[in-house]
């Protein structure tokens, strides 16, 4: 079987009313105050200056059609979805990889929105702390303190951001569709044994794999799926080559990260090589799915790739 390049985010549709502008001055609702991670974030209006720092934030944003209220992305991942290319056309790239303090200062922003716990780092000088001290407000992608995270933290997420921005009902249209999504793929895997799945995301020496904690273990169960490592507790860990043999996958995902330098046909190859999976099922027949990196991640993702990964675990049930 060849390699089953699966197009696992090519659906998302934004809300009804993703074009229109973002709310402005005093809306309704604020001033809000919302405990993230820890960290009280008052917020007298909705932000109208904002720097997403990682893919998923911006996704997000997007999907709202909030790019007006966007002044500067930085660090994606993979391509953004096609469906996105004009509102990213919109806003400045102001790093392609972790934006220093300056940067970000430089796009004068009234909020910092972050992804993955990195966005805010003491070591860099990009603590939370440090932008509150300079004025500029901070909210953090509420998976870096989810455990476990799933489906219903996505749902949270997107209605938060759009609370933030005063903007509740694009946040519920954007869920509703996003649900239904997911209930229709659900529905179609109902009553399937589960296929196992193995996770690769990287590693030479030991393999980096998605965890029990982490939103790609549900996708996997939603889709028809057990991820061989769902028990190990936590979002993403590494584990030996030989434990993979030893729980025999019959399906390898691997994580594309839209320009990694090993690709995913290198992945591939690698695994096919490794004389520990020569008996692994998924290795035998040659059953390897793709993901991007962002469909393991709280965005607007991972619900549609549910139905993609459904696909190509349980083809028999979508002729």
């Amino acid at each position: 079987m060849l390699l089953a390049a699966v197009a696992l985010s090519a659906g998302c549709a934004a809300s009804p009313s993703a074009k229109a502008p973002p709310a402005a001055g005093a809306a309704p609702g604020f001033p809000l105050t919302i405990d993230n991670c820890g960290v009280e974030v008052r917020l007298d209006a909705p932000p109208q200056r904002v720097v997403t720092i990682h893919q998923h934030p911006a996704e997000i944003m997007y999907a709202l059609g909030l790019e007006r209220s966007m002044v500067g992305t930085a660090y994606p991942d993979n391509p953004y979805l096609p469906q996105f290319a004009a509102a990213n056309a919109s806003v400045p790239q102001l790093a392609e990889q972790s934006p220093s303090f300056e940067q970000v200062l430089s796009a004068q922003p009234d909020l910092v929105y972050g992804g993955y716990k990195s966005a805010f780092s003491a070591d860099k000088g990009t603590a939370r702390e440090t932008y509150q001290q300079a004025g500029i407000a901070t909210y953090q992608n509420t998976e870096a303190c989810t455990s476990p995270v799933t489906m219903d933290t996505v749902w949270s997420e997107i209605r938060t951001v759009a609370r933030m921005f005063g903007v509740p009902d694009r946040g519920e249209a954007l869920v509703v569709d996003l649900q239904r999504q997911v209930d229709a793929a659900t529905a179609r895997v109902a009553g399937v044994p589960p296929v196992s799945v193995f996770v690769y995301d990287s590693g030479e020496e030991t393999a980096y794999t998605a965890g029990g904690r982490g939103i790609s273990n549900d996708v996997i169960s939603r889709a028809g799926g057990r991820n061989v490592f769902g028990d190990l507790d936590r979002l993403f860990g590494d584990v030996s080559f030989e434990q993979v043999a030893q729980r025999a996958p019959k399906v390898i995902i691997i994580y594309d990260y839209g320009g990694d330098r090993r690709g995913v046909e290198a992945k591939k190859q690698f695994l096919l090589a490794r004389p520990e999976l020569a008996g692994v099922p998924a290795v035998r027949d040659q059953r390897f799915v793709t993901m991007t990196l962002q469909d393991g991640v709280v965005g607007v993702r991972p619900p549609q790739a549910v139905e993609p990964l459904a696909r190509a675990l349980h083809p028999d049930r979508f002729r």
